[in-house]
């Protein structure tokens, strides 16, 4: 299947738009995780794993935390993963506070135990969103350096990276962001997986941009369904992300009924897939908080069925 992720440009193509409606042709999905700190969390984590898993995703990421404090614990998940799902992991890594040694010997590991898919990203400044960023003086200075250096080691490992609809927090306007798009992909890069946004309108603009631009591999809609609206809010506009007034109406009063919370979360989430889908959006990937609950249920309303995914014994 490819990654389309474009707009369908005319009735019919390429199995997007039918007479006005969706194809039967299935999406794409991915999954993000993020590695456990506790022994509860880890069992929370396969608990979803193992629920989402049947619904066939193309690839799984885990992530990893700033300055590398997750090495080991993303590090162990994938391996997990990789031992006992059938399911194909992509790990995040990141140039913050470490050496290009370190990195390729990470990158090396990796390899070594069956991976080969990275998200390669810059990654968060050491003191928090919003600090000054500095690159380790003996590290990679961008994440268009990082990117070329893993295609350089290993040549056969798939390197998917970020990309910005409202653009990123630092970048001095929408040019010089997609400058340095279009630097990772000239790098090796493959695929782009956006931040959340909550405006489709955002996206398909910026789509159009990098378009313009010549940048041709899928750019990926990054999906949040929010679970505790608060939260998810305070960190998505950190990161950049608009929240629409719109949107925060919805959970107006909702601070203390979890319940109602999950109902509202999972309509907003699937609203927003499927007016994505019926403009040729055909791939997506949910940023899960390592939840399965309404991921699973918008996949299902997208036409996703579970089958088994889990290795023979």
């Amino acid at each position: 299947m490819t990654d389309l992720t474009t707009p369908a440009r005319a009735e019919g193509q390429d199995g997007h738009l039918q007479n006005g409606h969706l194809s039967s042709k299935r999406p794409a999905i991915s999954f993000e995780f993020f590695p456990p700190k506790t022994e509860e969390m880890e069992r929370n984590l396969w608990e979803t794993i193992n629920r989402l898993a049947p619904l066939d995703p193309k690839f799984v990421s885990v992530t990893y935390g700033a300055g590398g404090s997750t090495r080991e614990r993303t590090h162990s998940t994938i391996t997990r993963i990789l031992k006992e799902t059938a399911l194909l992991p992509a790990a995040h890594l990141t140039c913050v506070g470490a050496s290009r040694g370190e990195i390729d010997e990470i990158v090396d590991r990796y390899h070594e135990v069956g991976v080969r898919h990275i998200v390669g990203l810059r990654g968060d400044p050491a003191g928090g969103i919003g600090t000054p960023y500095s690159s380790h003086p003996d590290g990679y200075q961008s994440s268009a350096d990082l990117v070329a250096g893993i295609k350089k080691r290993h040549g056969d490992i798939e390197v998917s990276v970020s990309a910005y609809p409202e653009k990123h927090p630092e970048a001095r306007d929408f040019d010089a962001d997609i400058d340095t798009l279009k630097a990772k992909v000239d790098a090796g890069a493959t695929r782009a997986i956006t931040q959340v946004f909550f405006d489709n309108d955002l996206y398909f603009r910026y789509l159009d941009r990098v378009r313009a631009r010549g940048i041709d591999i899928p750019i990926v809609p990054g999906i949040m369904p929010m679970h505790n609206f608060k939260q998810a809010r305070n960190f998505v506009t950190r990161a950049g992300t608009t929240v629409p007034d719109w949107l925060a109406e919805k959970f107006d009063g909702l601070d203390d009924d979890a319940e109602t919370r999950k109902l509202v979360a999972a309509t907003v989430a699937a609203g927003q897939v499927q007016k994505l889908a019926k403009r040729g959006v055909d791939t997506f990937h949910f940023y899960t908080m390592n939840r399965a609950d309404l991921v699973f249920a918008i996949s299902h309303l997208l036409g996703i069925r579970a089958k088994s995914a889990q290795k023979a014994a």
